[in-house]
């Protein structure tokens, strides 16, 4: 396993018990004579605390572990940042659900101890990559761990698109939208707008179509490599956008073609080595438990 020795930390702002994580992260990352550094906002929660302080970006260039304090939002923008550095991520949850962050507050040295000493298992999650185009020009680009989301925005109106999957078309439709997920996204808005769950080592995307205008349209699973466009009719009185993550916005116009594909780099993820997805998911999503428990 790799050995890490140079450790980026990056948080949520606004929030008191994310920065007693981080008082405890530092001072256990300093015992064991590590080399830490900390994300420009991170320095602004810790006045005096002596680390090295770069961007986002650059933290993917010269760390070998990345680790992320908040919830699951945070590893989000985190993963859409760092997937090109290949930089091995790790979560530590001090959100509400946990879905991506593993390690638990108040076992904090004793879960991030044995990520350090090697006992850990790592997970490839894909991402997607949305282009809007107008007039064959690209005038927007984001990329997604979760989801791709097509939606009216502002107003309540119903949006006609047209659907082509590898260059084939699928069919025309008039909804309140399109969610494209990831497997890792399939727990969260997909799971609300009615898609199934797929489990994160699938190499598959789902489409979930939102309130449609016909009984019949159904959440589609496909290919993960699959090429998938959507032209935005031409006599839509509204301006849709694209939302990614929910944290990245773009706006299309009628007539505007929208992309999106799998990126070729993945977001590397570290669980414990007792990570179970299905206990996640139980425990996430209220699900029963064993009868004679």
């Amino acid at each position: 396993m790799e050995q890490f020795k140079h450790i980026g930390v990056i948080a949520r702002p606004g929030s008191a018990e994310v920065v007693d994580t981080l008082k405890r992260l530092k001072r256990y990352l300093l015992s064991r004579d590590l080399h830490v550094i900390i994300e420009e906002p991170v320095a602004e929660l810790m006045p005096g605390h002596g680390l090295q302080v770069c961007s986002r970006k650059m933290m993917g260039e010269i760390c070998d572990l990345v680790i992320v304090v908040g919830g699951d939002g945070s590893l989000l923008g985190a993963a859409r940042a760092l997937s090109r550095s290949n930089v091995p991520v790790l979560g530590v949850n001090r959100g509400s659900l946990g879905f991506l962050t593993d390690i638990q507050p108040d076992r904090l040295e004793e879960q991030v101890g044995d990520v350090l000493d090697g006992k850990y298992i790592v997970e490839s999650r894909f991402l997607l990559e949305a282009t809007v185009k107008r007039s064959g020009e690209a005038i927007g680009h984001a990329d997604a761990l979760n989801e791709v989301v097509l939606h009216p925005g502002k107003t309540t109106r119903m949006i006609e698109f047209e659907l082509f999957i590898d260059g084939q078309f699928v069919y025309s439709q008039r909804s309140d939208g399109l969610i494209i997920s990831t497997p890792t996204g399939s727990t969260a808005y997909a799971l609300s707008g009615g898609g199934p769950i797929m489990h994160p080592r699938l190499d598959a995307v789902v489409l979930v179509p939102m309130f449609p205008h016909t009984l019949s349209s159904r959440p589609l699973v496909i290919d993960g490599n699959s090429e998938i466009k959507i032209v935005i009719g031409s006599k839509n009185a509204t301006y849709p956008q694209l939302s990614c993550d929910g944290q990245v916005h773009l706006t299309a116009a009628p007539g505007d073609t929208l992309s999106v594909h799998k990126k070729p780099f993945k977001l590397r993820l570290i669980h414990p080595l007792n990570h179970n997805y299905y206990e996640v998911c139980r425990t996430k999503l209220g699900w029963g438990n064993r009868l004679d428990s």
